[in-house]
């Protein structure tokens, strides 16, 4: 098949950063090319490039054997390229149609060809194999609906290099089946496509290649067969992974006391659901579920942000009263939320002043930051202890890869010596290495003795860190399985509505 769209030589630097050291990447028409690397490998910057969003300090594009100059996504755009971000850019407030065609709606003079508007959306959506009608709301649409409104809407600019960063973080294994198989019949149909993800099953299953990316420079090629994890992980990382470190051994939790302990907890979300639910000390306690099976909102419950309907928690058999999430901070509970931008971090702030955050009144004296020093002291062990790069307490927090603010965003807690830790997604968005030093770390954390719950929707992240999971389905716990009892099938079978006896034959 034909080069459609060649980056040659791209070098990008920021200020103390080389991003890109001369880069070579090329993707042809009907080829789904994958590309991989660790947090600030040089991905994102890469594919902004390529879309516009950014302008190359040295080296050129080309499209279709020419020159590309590409000044904004308006001009990638026109020349066919299109950028499909990890956060969606739909408007919630317009229904189907009006999001693919926003800017670009067929008029005659100042008024709207309503008529032409909706045969053109319904068009773009077939192309994206979506069968809905384009007068319903964004806001009724599922993550797995609206990732093909985002494709269907790149279609309809003529898109000819589809670019899809992280596209399946926040959906289901269903939806993620359907988004591969509208994938692999645009590539079958001559669009190229690369494709950026975390999750290497799905780079296994989707690449017909790999180009690897280390330190802002080309790090090596798979093709075919040559596609499987340990070698795209040995090129990421420069070495092997060794994938049994942050794995639980045979630990005897079943002994242990009580950490945790909810009792009759009662979301806002499914208030005619009661949860009882015991983290033991030293355990790790995973909680798989589908989008909306009520994870997130159980832990928002325990750590306080929203108020139970009912319910009582206890820690270390003596119950606590959290009304707030300083009170569960106080009683030794810690949070760390999906979404880490948003809710994690001060982006705007210090690496250093994030570390210390939560425990800042004990440097305090009537109110007052007076020890300064011995903050600061703390601050940069934690980001050694973390292992944060760049290790530098001063640069701000929105300056790091996503790895290395997902290291952050656990490590503030880590100096408050929690008894109980709640994670939400605790590796959504960071590469292999980084996944496996945070597996490491919760390994470590429970050797401790600290009891940890955490919410995840991978499923080999699941089975690799936890001594038991629990499975929600709409607000019930409808499982409870022993390491030995889990699999990706028992757990699937319970997560979808199934009964433990037909989850536990298979």
């Amino acid at each position: 098949m034909p080069l459609i769209l060649q980056a040659r030589n791209i070098v990008k630097r920021f200020p103390g950063v080389v991003a890109l050291a001369g880069v070579d990447l090329d993707v042809a028409a009907g080829e789904i090319l994958a590309v991989v690397g660790e947090n600030g490998a040089g991905k994102s910057t890469l594919m902004k490039i390529l879309a516009g969003d950014l302008r190359q300090d040295e080296g050129e594009l080309l499209l279709d054997g020419s020159l590309l100059r590409l000044r904004s996504p308006r001009d990638a755009m026109l020349a066919g390229v299109s950028l499909i971000h990890q956060e969606l850019s739909l408007a919630d407030n317009l229904d189907v149609g009006a999001n693919i065609l926003l800017g670009r709606e067929p008029r005659s003079g100042p008024f709207l060809r309503r008529k032409a508007a909706r045969v053109e959306a319904k068009a773009a959506l077939r192309a994206a194999g979506l069968d809905i009608d384009p007068d319903v709301s964004i806001a009724e649409l599922g993550m797995g609906s609206r990732q093909l409104v985002e494709i269907a809407k790149a279609l309809s600019t003529q898109a000819r290099v589809l670019i899809m960063d992280e596209p399946t973080s926040s959906l289901t294994a269903v939806e993620a089946d359907r988004l591969f198989e509208t994938i692999e019949r645009l590539r079958d149909q001559g669009t190229a496509i690369i494709y950026i993800s975390h999750r290497l099953g799905e780079i296994e299953r989707l690449a017909d290649r790999v180009e690897v990316l280390r330190d802002g420079s080309h790090a090596g090629s798979l093709v075919g067969s040559e596609i499987t994890r340990d070698a795209i992980v040995e090129r990421m990382v420069g070495r092997g992974l060794d994938r049994t470190k942050g794995l639980r051994g045979e630990v005897k939790i079943e002994t242990q006391a009580p950490m945790l302990e909810v009792r009759g907890l009662r979301t806002t979300r499914y208030p005619e659901y009661p949860i009882d639910l015991v983290v033991r000390r030293g355990e790790i306690v995973a909680m798989a579920g589908l989008v909306g099976a009520g994870r997130t909102e159980l832990l928002r419950a325990i750590f306080g942000i929203d108020r139970p309907v009912a319910g009582s928690i206890s820690i270390e058999g003596e119950e606590v009263q959290v009304r707030h999430p300083a009170d569960a901070a106080a009683a030794g509970i810690a949070f760390v939320p999906e979404d880490r931008k948003a809710d994690g971090l001060l982006l705007e702030e210090p690496i250093g002043e994030n570390m210390t955050l939560p425990s800042l009144s004990s440097y305090a004296t009537g109110g007052i930051l007076r020890h300064r020093g011995r903050e600061r002291a703390v601050a940069k062990e934690l980001i050694h202890r973390m292992d944060v790069r760049p290790a530098e307490s001063d640069l701000m927090a929105g300056g790091l890869s996503g790895g290395n603010q997902q290291k952050v965003a656990v490590g503030r807690w880590v100096g408050c010596g929690p008894r109980v830790f709640l994670l939400d997604e605790p590796t959504r968005g960071v590469d292999v290495a980084a996944k496996a030093e945070i597996h490491l770390l919760l390994d470590r954390l429970a050797q401790d003795g600290a009891a940890i719950l955490a919410a995840s929707s991978e499923m080999e992240e699941l089975l690799a860190v936890s001594d038991r999971v629990v499975v929600l389905h709409e607000g019930r716990i409808v499982g409870d399985l022993a390491r030995h009892e889990a699999s990706e099938a028992a757990i699937m079978q319970l997560a979808t509505g199934g009964d433990r006896e037909g989850a536990t034959s298979r």
